[in-house]
């Protein structure tokens, strides 16, 4: 054997193990990708308060990190358990109106609600007549109804339940990365520079500049119509405030329905309760005040970054729960937006300076 093939043989080799050692470390991470990126992202959307809390803490890396980690339990973690437990009872307190239905059947008369109801409330009625003597079709008519709501209850706890797992997983690498912050971000900046030169130190920069604006924009707005939706549910004395601002607030993240599904809820309870008067109140706050924010905060929030289409938003929100669960509803848009921005920068660069090795 020559010493040539000898030579070639080995690099072959060393090849081969550095491509192993790179799968292996790629099969570990894997099930932490999507907790590790929205910890990330949460390090570096508050990378200017945890310098401020540096300085107050006199550089005790560890110190500032807890603190901030206590911080991000007591906003994020602890009103999505306070949800998930209400959710629960919930279901269950729905589940139990249901039973005694099947048991003793229908009331004689129809709502007067039901009856009010435009269009369709005389149909209504009179299907609801029909149930009453047929004792058979109203147990079927019930039990369909039963089943895929219980199912549908116990998903949208069980994602929730997962949302907590995931974000305490989060919680627990953020601490490591906001304690050695430095050192992470001299190595993502090295690393950049060696791939692209000067394109990839400016793509490193507009990559923290877009993930700060668009989660500044996601939490900001989602934030303001919790605010403003408790602000209308005090006013008009909507029961259970406090879970229905923590709950505006997690489904004010999904767009075009989220919040609109909890204060029409509220409506529909005011009204259901004789109060019309309030009823119709709420419906007009929920659409010219909780609804409206999103028109007009969160482009402001955003404005550091690129527009952001709403179809990008969808696709980020409800593909990235898809993906990476409860997590993927902060995770999701912002990975989207940063591509888009970055490919957006690539394609309109014409000078490539070329790898500083």
């Amino acid at each position: 054997m020559t010493h040539g093939n000898f030579s070639g043989q080995k690099q072959l080799l060393q090849v081969a193990i550095v491509a192993l050692l790179l799968i292996g470390c790629i099969a570990v991470l894997m099930p932490f990708t999507g907790t590790l990126l929205l910890a990330t992202i949460l390090c570096v959307t508050t990378a200017p308060v945890r310098d401020r809390l540096l300085k107050l803490c006199r550089g005790r890396r560890s110190l500032t990190a807890l603190i901030l980690c206590i911080a991000l339990v007591i906003l994020l973690v602890a009103p999505l358990a306070l949800l998930s437990g209400s959710l629960a009872d919930g279901i269950e307190m729905a589940i139990g109106q249901i039973r005694p239905l099947l048991e003793k059947g229908l009331p004689p008369d129809v709502p007067q609600w039901i009856s009010d109801l435009p269009l369709i409330g005389p149909e209504v009625g009179d299907y609801w007549h029909k149930l009453i003597t047929s004792r058979e079709e109203l147990n079927e008519v019930l039990r369909q109804f039963i089943a895929p709501t219980r199912r549908l209850g116990l998903a949208t706890v069980s994602l929730f339940v997962q949302g907590l797992l995931q974000l305490a997983m989060v919680i627990f690498f953020a601490f490591f990365i906001y304690r050695d912050a430095e050192t992470y971000a001299s190595a993502l900046r090295t690393g950049a520079q060696k791939l692209a030169g000067n394109l990839g130190e400016r793509m490193f920069k507009l990559a923290e500049g877009t993930v700060t604006g668009v989660m500044v924009g996601i939490v900001g707005t989602a934030a303001t119509q919790s605010l403003v939706a408790m602000t209308g549910f005090l006013i008009a004395g909507v029961p259970g405030v406090t879970i229905l601002t923590v709950a505006t607030f997690f489904f004010s993240m999904v767009p075009v329905v989220g919040a609109t599904l909890i204060w029409l809820g509220a409506a529909f309870w005011l009204y259901d309760g004789g109060q019309t008067g309030w009823a119709i109140f709420m419906i007009l706050w929920g659409m010219f005040g909780i609804s409206s924010v999103d028109n007009f905060v969160k482009p402001i929030l955003i404005s550091r970054t690129s527009s952001l289409p709403l179809l990008l938003i969808v696709v980020g929100v409800f593909g990235g729960v898809l993906v990476f669960g409860f997590i993927g509803l902060f995770l999701g848009p912002t990975l989207l937006a940063l591509g888009q921005v970055l490919v957006r920068e690539w394609l309109e660069h014409t000078e490539y300076e070329g790898p500083s090795i």
